[in-house]
């Protein structure tokens, strides 16, 4: 990962948007930025220069992964070690200090810490703390060669292992059983950990989008399994959702109509799209099945360092699709007291289309 590229990239966005300083505390965009995958750390850049705080439980690993800034390991709060260290950068330039902090994941304390900081250096009337909106995370929403590669390799690694799941399904099997079968194989096959918490949802439970597992044995009805896999720090997203027992004609026909939306949505996926023309195009076919009123989310969302990043594939929203993006398309029918059904892929923006990333076969399957 070319870390300093990715400084000097939103260097020019603090040019532009005549910050003098910015603090970053979002781990994913720490991450992003650096390459430190810890759990506490604060990246500050003041008067051209990038810095990195730490504490002593991360030395090690900040030497071993930090890149494109200098290293501070302090036994005192990151957060005030940067506000300590942006004072001394600016405390003689007679200047009032604009200092841009992340506003989607800055609260009041924070503020209130950082504030109380810096005054221990500069009287309040010569800095302002000023909000920001998704300055990284515009950044982060085209990914590079090198991320492509690894969300390509854990697309793989948990679409590798679903034979697998498929060979534990049982009516006797409870939801947990599988979830954790799924998340050992997971484990097993070299995944850090889960993207987000397992979803099984078997029977009636399918029908609510977000269930989580539970004692509930799977009995006979439609399966829903929605789970991803990290590697490298990168998310990966897939569903499948079979059936246990037996299928009747109503339920092959559930399956169809959202198999057939979900394959409209990845043909609708091209560079210069707005997004919310491509949840039009599948949203229309479970119309033209009188399912529309059963599809009660948007068509899909980003994925990166998080399992939800931008673009938000949903009506009315008007971001063009661009090279690099990685999204989900996951349409759905969820039916109140007889189930639900949705089928999601992780699909790559290119040039020309796209690339579908999960290579996990979808044709109607029950067990």
């Amino acid at each position: 990962m070319n870390h300093p590229a990715r400084l000097k990239a939103l260097d020019r966005s603090l040019d532009a948007g005549h910050f003098d300083s910015f603090v970053v505390t979002h781990l994913p965009n720490v991450r992003y930025l650096c390459g430190f995958a810890g759990s506490s750390a604060v990246l500050a850049f003041a008067a051209g220069e990038w810095a990195f705080f730490t504490d002593g439980r991360y030395t090690e690993q900040a030497m071993q992964q930090v890149r494109g800034a200098s290293l501070h390991v302090s036994p005192g709060a990151s957060l005030t070690e940067a506000a300590r260290w942006m004072a001394t950068k600016f405390k003689r330039r007679k200047m009032r200090v604009r200092i841009g902090v992340e506003a989607e994941h800055f609260t009041l304390a924070l503020e209130q810490r950082l504030a109380n900081a810096l005054a221990e250096q500069l009287p309040r009337s010569r800095f302002r703390l000023v909000p920001t909106s998704d300055l990284v995370e515009r950044l982060r929403v085209k990914k590079d060669a090198d991320e492509i590669r690894v969300m390509r390799e854990a697309a793989k690694l948990a679409s590798g292992i679903f034979p697998d799941v498929l060979r534990q399904i049982s009516s006797q099997a409870t939801e947990n059983e599988i979830a954790a079968e799924l998340e050992y194989l997971a484990r097993k096959a070299g995944a850090e950990k889960m993207s987000f918490e397992t979803i099984v949802a078997a029977g009636k439970r399918s029908a609510l989008p977000h269930a989580r597992p539970t004692t509930q044995r799977l009995g006979r009805g439609f399966v829903v399994l929605d789970y991803g896999v990290i590697l490298h720090g990168y998310c990966s997203d897939m569903t499948r959702t079979i059936f246990s027992g037996r299928a009747d004609a109503a339920a092959r026909k559930l399956y169809d109509a959202v198999l057939e939306a979900q394959l409209a949505g990845i043909a609708a996926v091209r560079s210069g799209r707005p997004v919310g023309e491509v949840d039009a195009v599948a949203r229309a076919v479970l119309k033209k099945r009188k399912l529309d009123k059963y599809f009660t989310h948007s068509l899909g969302h980003g994925v990166g360092l998080e399992i939800h990043e931008a673009p938000r594939l949903a009506k009315g929203q008007t971001q063009v699709l661009e090279p690099g993006m990685v999204i989900t398309i996951e349409p759905g029918a969820y039916v109140a007291g007889r189930g639900g059904v949705r089928i999601e892929d992780l699909v790559l923006v290119t040039e020309r289309g796209c690339e579908v990333l999960s290579s996990t076969p979808k044709e109607f399957v029950s067990c």
